[in-house]
């Protein structure tokens, strides 16, 4: 058994962080909408390394569309070919249904922020802001009223007047949105943008952006590595591996339903437990349990050898043994760790496999290192995949 995903503590709200957002307007499906942005068969390759393979994506007009993945899955690559700075070595990109090969990235219809703001630091926030404006050449009075109207959105108004390095990075991290969004770009691509931020910043910029993006309407494309703000801002999620889409779904979906084993691994922490199917063929024998699949789980010949996987919080612990066979095993807690509104478990079972459990603090049992408890869970929290199926690489310490 192995311990897959984060190893972030998550949220019991994680995914459903942006319900309390006002929604977007309705994204339409439409792939010559403005702000529509269309991957067809695209591929990049750097030598004899293909970076995207054969990729294919609509991204809806109007919607949060978050690219997330490892390092080395492509997705800053394809995000890098939405705006212009790389060309595709074949297929073709449609933004606003015309397609923009051989398009400068200056002539798109797009602004990218970086993880990197590279603000003037010679020029003042309002400069900083005015400065695509003034390339332009727009107007002097409607570039006054649009920065204006920018650093309003971005809440910096106050500060049109302070150097970049009189600012915070979450204030640096607003005039670099500002000076993207006075261009008034039909699509906003975003590259790791709150990857220097520390994390209560983050998670603070996490919810400024689905918020302007809902009250903007405006396209956004959103790369990161980081599960949790893909899953707590994103309208819908593509699952990077290798070049290719594992899984495209809205954020629920990739969490609870994930299509394979390595989204199961990569999004969020789980438990792999690995057996063999019986002869109903959706059974699932391992040395220390019987596994009883829910009734979406894929039927596989008897004898096949596969990963039953569990996440944390689906699973209960208690001093006494649950009724029934299934979704049940024995084991001695091994730590105890408090995570805030969670407490996190560590239980080894009968043999050397170890269960990583999660329950919310309220709701956790009263035991303590060394105690005898029975772990057990229910069929739907389980999801069955080949014991060969690819796995993601653990997971690098956040900072």
């Amino acid at each position: 058994m192995a311990l897959r995903g984060s190893d972030a503590p998550r949220r019991k709200d994680a995914m459903v962080q942006s319900a309390a957002v006002e929604p977007a307007p309705a994204p339409t499906n439409s792939s010559a909408a403005t702000g529509a942005v269309s991957l067809v068969d695209v591929s990049k390759r750097y030598g004899e390394h293909t970076v995207v393979d054969r990729l294919t994506l609509d991204i809806r007009a109007g919607e949060f569309l978050t690219l997330l993945g490892p390092s080395g899955c492509g997705k800053t690559t394809t995000l890098r070919m939405i705006a212009g700075f790389e060309e595709p070595d074949s297929g073709d990109i449609r933004i606003s249904g015309v397609s923009v090969i051989g398009t400068p990235a200056y002539r798109r219809d797009v602004n990218t922020v970086f993880q990197a703001y590279a603000l003037f630091p010679h020029l003042t926030v309002a400069e900083n802001v005015a400065y695509g404006l003034q390339q332009k050449r727009v107007a002097r009075a409607e570039v006054r009223d649009r920065v204006a109207a920018a650093l309003d959105m971005a809440r910096m108004r106050e500060f049109a007047d302070r150097k970049p390095t009189q600012l915070s990075g979450g204030q640096q991290q607003r005039v670099a949105l500002a000076r993207a969004l006075v261009n008034r770009p039909a699509v906003l691509l975003l590259d790791e943008p709150l990857g220097a931020l520390d994390r209560q910043l983050r998670e603070e910029m996490q919810l400024e952006l689905k918020l302007l993006q809902s009250e903007l309407g405006i396209t956004f494309v959103f790369v990161t590595h980081d599960q949790d703000e893909a899953l707590s801002m994103s309208d819908r999620i593509a699952v990077l591996r290798d070049g290719r889409i594992e899984q495209l779904d809205d954020a629920a979906t990739v969490y609870a339903r994930p299509a394979s084993a390595y989204v199961a691994g990569f999004v969020g922490q789980q438990n792999f437990l690995e057996g063999s199917v019986g002869a109903d063929g959706r059974t699932v024998r391992t040395a220390h349990a019987l596994i009883e699949p829910g009734p979406d789980s894929p039927g596989f010949a008897d004898g096949t050898r596969v990963r039953a996987a569990i996440r944390p919080e689906s699973i209960q612990l208690s001093s006494d043994a649950p009724t029934g066979d299934a979704n049940r095993a024995r084991g001695q807690v091994r730590s105890v760790s408090h995570l805030g509104e969670m407490l996190q478990f560590l239980v080894q079972l009968d043999d050397a496999t170890s269960l990583l459990v999660r329950r919310p603090t309220p709701e956790a049992p009263a035991v303590d290192i060394g105690d005898p408890v029975w772990a057990s869970w229910t069929p739907a929290s389980v999801h069955v995949f080949p014991a060969d199926a690819a796995l993601p690489e653990p997971a690098e310490p956040r900072p």
